[in-house]
């Protein structure tokens, strides 16, 4: 592997863009046409249920803006910074692998299954291609796992927020903004690209602003919130979210948002192309067979766990059956905002990574290894030590050494390539408050499109029982399902607890993945589309395969030796319910891959059974 050491970012950077670029016009059209042949003729359910609050149709670009803000959380930026411990090729090759062949297809296949099924979630399409059992099974664990994805997404942005008053400006100054927007696109007509402008420049002014009002003693101080604070801040705003028109803040901040994610993304990439860096990272490192202070496992299986969201992401599977899927105007563009996003978030990935990579070996290590477990660390890998991390902390003014789990080595890399672009030199510090500002935003796009999903399934589960809930437009119903889904996740937030039990999100984010994947097959062989049904099925089960692998390894020789009863057993729980789900969904396909196809359903295709919308 030594041929691969020393590999020059640029090169990297353009190859990705390159992959990505072919894959869209060939695999993802192929997708479009021919495994789930989209139809611009079909009426969606943001046309057919139209009710101005959740079902609404909206701009191409727009969605496409929300869907990249609401599936783009922590995944993409800590996933692959961590994933560096590896080096920087494993994640390299598992980001472009699997983003092309299995989360863009995921993500497609999804939105697609929902669209059909009037914008349903993926235990109510489990309910009705599988089983009301199985329904019931899948919508617990989806709400399991979805109450602990926002929780330590919300964890991880108050990590990044609290006591830095210039990005928790910026980020609540999104929200009037976002709510501008919304009222401009909302009542004026043709007027999105008014919109765009008129709210791109009111952030970068509120960027720009921030940093100068910040200067001021008493204006920071306002905004120098503990962690206490931002933590009821986040589940309020969480709460106000879920419940107002999805056109009025959600929608628009979203969007808003995107600008914020990809125009730093390009700003990196630039940065790459001036800079020219060196990978300092080897290609393949001594602790691909285990060991490492940031992963302890080896690099099978968990390089497939720790880069979810940037390759696959069962996250994505909530967006695509919640908000997504009751806005999409015209069935067409589930491939562009579908595989498109998907495309997208892979390039964020790969650009978090060449971040990490490009800092010296032992500058990375000491920043992301526990300050109690540097000197043992050291004492056995000699070579490891730290190099340039003494003059990052002195430009950027905060000690950097122990600061785990990736958020602030991503900031320090993204942070270093700035530094050395052109007339940009020793504004240092401004660079890496400006980088933890943008992982925050994106974070909280995330904790916002989550928590309306939530109370959507909420919402769906508590009407089996109760009926009056399944009215989407009773008021009482929408505020009880939000304050019981808001409280259930703002609680572990506030108390701490969850931080404890953020490595279960790794395997349960998997396991939703491989959910998404093998029960939105069974629609495509219940749709008679057997053959192509191979390209949601494969990818699914493989994810299922090495997910219950990597969940075995991390009870058996984590959770199990450390005597953290609690974490193995939600652990388990998590993969028990899952493992019922795709029992009872493989029997399904046997029962259908032995029936024919002689009826019509609500589209006119020809189908292998009908089953209720």
């Amino acid at each position: 592997m030594d041929f691969l050491n020393g590999a020059n970012a640029l090169t990297l950077v353009f190859g990705a863009l390159l992959i990505f670029a072919i894959a869209y016009r060939f695999y993802g059209i192929f997708m479009a046409n021919k495994v789930l042949r989209l139809n611009n003729k079909n009426v969606t359910p943001a046309v057919e249920f139209a009710d101005g609050k959740d079902y609404v149709a909206t701009n191409k670009n727009v969605l496409f803006g929300h869907h990249f803000a609401a599936i783009a959380a922590a995944g993409p930026l800590v996933g692959p910074v961590l994933a560096a411990q590896f080096g920087y090729l494993p994640g390299t090759l598992w980001i472009l692998i699997g983003c092309v062949l299995a989360g863009g297809v995921h993500d497609m296949v999804v939105l697609f299954a929902s669209v059909r099924h009037k914008g349903q979630s993926l235990a109510t399409i489990a309910g009705k291609e599988i089983g009301k059992g199985t329904g019931v099974i899948a919508g617990f664990a989806v709400l399991f796992i979805l109450i602990l994805t926002l929780a330590g997404l919300s964890l991880a942005c108050i990590s990044a927020m609290h006591e830095a008053s210039w990005s928790l400006f910026t980020v609540i100054a999104t929200m009037p903004i976002a709510i501008i927007m919304g009222l401009l696109m909302r009542y004026r007509k043709n007027s999105v690209t008014f919109a765009s402008i008129l709210g791109g420049i009111l952030l970068i002014a509120s960027i720009i602003g921030g940093h100068e009002l910040m200067q001021i003693k008493e204006i920071n101080n306002i905004f120098h919130w503990k962690v206490e604070t931002i933590s009821i801040a986040i589940t309020a705003y969480g709460f106000l979210a879920s419940i107002l028109p999805v056109w009025l803040l959600l929608v628009p901040r979203d969007y808003l948002s995107t600008y914020l994610k990809i125009g730093t993304i390009i700003m990196l990439a630039v940065g790459v192309i001036f800079v020219h860096p060196t990978i300092q990272m080897p290609a393949v490192t001594s602790f691909v067979s285990g060991g490492g202070p940031v992963i302890g496992g080896p690099v099978l299986p968990f390089i497939f766990i720790v880069i979810a969201c940037g390759a696959i992401s069962g996250f994505h599977a909530v967006i695509a059956t919640g908000t997504t899927p009751k806005m999409l105007s015209n069935e067409r563009e589930i491939l562009f905002v579908g595989y498109g996003a998907m495309l997208v978030e892979g390039f964020v990935a790969l650009m978090a990574l060449i971040a990490a990579c490009t800092l010296v070996p032992g500058d990375y290590f000491a920043i992301n290894t526990p300050k109690e477990m540097q000197a043992a660390f050291l004492s056995q890998h000699p070579g490891l030590h730290a190099v340039d991390l003494d003059y990052f902390s002195e430009k950027i003014g905060v000690d950097l050494r122990g600061r785990t789990g990736g958020a602030v080595s991503l900031a320090v890399g993204m942070a270093h390539i700035f530094n050395k672009i052109p007339f940009m030199k020793d504004v240092m510090a401004y660079w890496y408050n400006f980088a933890i500002m943008f992982e925050a935003v994106f974070i909280l796009t995330a904790i916002d499109a989550g928590t309306r999903v939530g109370r959507f399934f909420l919402q769906e589960m508590l009407g089996n029982v109760i009926p009056k809930f399944n009215d989407k437009n009773w008021m009482p119903g929408i505020v009880i399902s939000s304050l019981l889904f808001t409280f259930s996740w703002g609680y572990l937030v506030y108390t701490g607890n969850v931080s404890s039990i953020w490595p279960l999100f790794g395997i349960s984010n998997q396991l939703l993945a491989a959910c998404g994947l093998i029960v939105c097959t069974t629609m495509l062989i219940r749709m008679n589309r057997k053959k192509y049904a191979l390209y949601a099925a494969i990818p699914g089960v493989f994810m299922a395969l090495i997910t219950f692998w990597a969940g075995y390894e991390q009870i058996r020789n984590v959770y199990l030796p450390k005597q953290q009863y609690l974490l193995a057993t939600l652990a388990l729980l998590a993969m028990l319910l899952m493992l019922i789900v795709f029992i009872n969904t493989f029997k399904r396909w046997h029962r259908l891959l032995h029936m024919k196809a002689d009826q019509l359903d609500y589209y006119g295709d020809k189908v292998k059974e009908l089953v209720p919308r």
